[in-house]
């Protein structure tokens, strides 16, 4: 997790269009808004690497970014449940994903080393680098890795990177250990 100033943001997802979709959080519940203005989506695309330095963003690219990160849920929900995807949210990725995306930018870091990182743009473009990604990763032989956390009040997704395949929570530090430690104390509970 990252301090977002009003909240949290979540890296947790393996990939920009994954985290992209976590930054609407608790869908399943009480839905937290984790980009609730375009200062908060600007301070996001830098935290992800995607840019540089924050992009001032308007109202109407705010719009637009949710619409694509509820079509990539969407989808990404859809591959989970191994259901047929729905065309409106297609035509909403395919769209964003044909303009321009942020061109990479080779840089260096403190240890002298070339580095990849996000080149400055717009936030459209911004927005086209990550429905990019999530056409790449749902229509590609990796779409069938992207799981949801088990823990039962999480609704964060992630691509499973393991070499088993058998990854069960977002992260070990949030979910995974709340489920250890619950576990634990129903058996010392019995047992007493």
């Amino acid at each position: 997790m990252v301090d977002a100033g009003d909240g949290a943001f979540v890296f947790v997802g393996g990939r920009p269009s994954l985290d992209f979709v976590l930054t609407l959080g608790k869908r399943h519940a009480n839905p937290v808004e984790r980009i609730p203005d375009g200062d908060a989506l600007a301070r996001w695309l830098v935290l992800e690497g995607l840019v540089p330095t924050p992009l001032p963003v308007t109202d109407r690219e705010l719009g637009r970014a949710r619409e694509l990160r509820e079509a990539i849920g969407g989808l990404v929900r859809s591959t989970i449940a191994g259901a047929a995807p729905e065309a409106a949210a297609i035509r909403v990725v395919n769209a964003v994903a044909a303009r321009p995306d942020l061109p990479p930018r080779l840089t260096v870091d403190a240890e002298g080393r070339a580095v990849a990182t996000g080149g400055a743009g717009s936030p459209a473009q911004a927005l086209s680098s990550i429905a990019r990604d999530a056409a790449r990763l749902l229509g590609g032989p990796l779409a069938a890795r992207i799981k949801e956390c088990e823990h039962p009040d999480c609704s964060l997704v992630f691509l499973d990177e393991t070499q088993s395949g058998r990854r069960r929570w977002c992260s070990m530090d949030r979910c995974g250990n709340l489920v250890k430690i619950a576990g634990y104390r129903a058996r010392r509970a019995r047992s007493v």
